[in-house]
């Protein structure tokens, strides 16, 4: 794509030359917009990732700020990343559609209403007491989430807010806050530092619990480190620039100093669409020279937990033989590009891994899209539960909170009980640890231990 970026432009803005080099590789192509969730679903260019290239492109490239229309294709868009594993040239219109929507946050005026909700959620859902505390309230007001759908302007994104919310909250877990937890066995093979997280420990912190201990089992020490909070992805995909960086330091501070005390082997993220953010956090600090070469280092020492666990020998004691899907996160396929892996785990346990047709397309949640965007969601929703029972599983695993949220809600409005579970927590139930609650719940008894057994072809295959 030709550009017309002035010298002038170009060095106003240290942002740009980033965004021009990507304009500049896409060639207009359009296979971008087979893939892409909103062009599907309303079949305009413009909801394309082609068509919001243009559009950005025009805005960036003579300077204007964002207009009504630039403002409602973007904010459409889920940052699904869908495009990118479809794009032949490599486009990253992750990083365009970033720089995007912080231009949009810095010279367009929104409405009060869409301006308050993104203030609540950014004051909110990165801290885990104020959004505990935020959780036991919407419990209270869930019944009355029809009412609050009635009313003008705001109805739709507050019954989606309260729609959202879990009608029963988990108790604070003891493994909760910055300590260490040291590897099983008379030595310690690695020593890992794992993101407790900001929505997820309050929304289900089995999650992290589970991982530890398929961890420590294994061999491995793991540490939550002080001072680390939200990776920043929440505000960084509303815009909110500055915010995202002020929470991505406070975690680069923190890891590096465990780093440059007893070392890390790894920085392990149980939430796929956090990964994909701290697994971008040199590009982020590129023009910030006090943290460029410790961003760097943390991002290439961060992985997903499938990613890790492929790398130890995994002692599974149960052989369950459930027939399951996999539910592959966006941020886990698309943004991180780790597609076969999580699936060769399971398969691995002794599931029958069932592939998901349009395994590809958005379930809808993508971070707090499926409350911004509660109508596009809700149809994401539908059509990936529907593919999703096409393939007949007893439960489904994935591997991000959001998805699980947005999945679990899905199934509910169906009346199913189809459970949906991390797949850290099946690893761990596998390997010697507990049902996992939800499959209790469900309805689904335990596997007896059985001891070691062989382990199995680790080549994952669709039946």
């Amino acid at each position: 794509m030709q550009t017309n970026f002035t010298p002038e432009l170009l060095a106003s803005d240290p942002r740009l030359p980033a965004s021009e080099k990507i304009l500049r590789t896409c060639v207009h192509c359009g296979f971008c917009t087979a893939t892409c969730p909103t062009y599907l679903l309303l079949g305009d260019e413009l909801d394309s990732p082609r068509g919001r290239i243009y559009l950005i492109k025009d805005m960036l490239e003579n300077g204007k700020p964002a207009t009504e229309q630039v403002v409602k294709h973007v904010d459409r868009c889920l940052s699904c990343l869908s495009c990118m594993s479809t794009c032949p040239s490599g486009v990253n219109y992750m990083h365009l559609v970033d720089h995007a929507r912080a231009h949009i946050e810095e010279t367009y005026e929104r409405s009060w209403h869409d301006k308050l909700l993104r203030r609540v959620l950014a004051a909110v859902l990165p801290y885990p007491n104020r959004f505990r505390t935020a959780m036991l309230a919407a419990a209270l007001g869930k019944p009355f989430a029809s009412v609050f759908g009635a009313l003008p302007v705001v109805g739709g994104r507050l019954k989606a807010m309260l729609s959202l919310a879990p009608a029963r909250l988990p108790g604070r877990s003891a493994w909760e806050g910055p300590q260490s937890f040291p590897a099983a066995g008379p030595a310690r093979a690695k020593r890992v530092a794992l993101l407790s997280g900001c929505a997820q420990p309050v929304l289900d912190p089995a999650i992290n619990e589970a991982t530890i201990r398929l961890l420590t089992r294994h061999g491995v020490e793991v540490v939550l480190p002080k001072n680390e909070g939200c990776c920043g992805a929440l505000v960084h995909h509303m815009g909110q620039e500055h915010d995202a960086l002020a929470f991505a330091r406070r975690n680069i501070d923190a890891w590096m100093a465990e780093i440059d005390g007893e070392g890390l082997d790894a920085i392990l993220i149980t939430a796929s669409g956090c990964g994909t953010t701290i697994k971008d956090y040199g590009f982020m600090f590129r023009n910030e020279p006090a943290y460029a070469a410790k961003a760097e280092k943390v991002a290439a020492l961060a992985k997903d937990i499938t990613e890790f666990a492929e790398t130890l020998e995994l002692n599974h004691v149960r052989d369950p033989g459930f027939q399951i899907a996999y539910h592959s996160a966006c941020s886990m396929q698309h943004g991180q590009q780790l597609k076969d892996g999580p699936k060769r785990l399971l398969s691995a346990a002794g599931f029958k891994v069932r592939e998901v047709p349009e395994g590809h397309i958005c379930c809808g949640s993508a971070g707090v899209y499926n409350i911004l965007q509660p109508e596009l969601a809700g149809q994401l929703r539908e059509r990936k539960i529907g593919n999703i029972e096409r393939t007949r599983p007893l439960l489904v695993a994935t591997g991000n909170i959001g998805c699980m949220t947005q999945l679990a809600k899905g199934f509910a409005d169906k009346g199913a009980v189809t459970p949906v579970v991390h797949t850290a927590e099946l690893l761990d139930w596998t390997t010697g640890g507990p049902l996992p609650e939800k499959l209790a719940r469900a309805g689904i008894e335990d596997v007896p231990v059985t001891g070691p057994r062989p382990r199995k072809d680790m080549l994952f295959a669709a039946e």
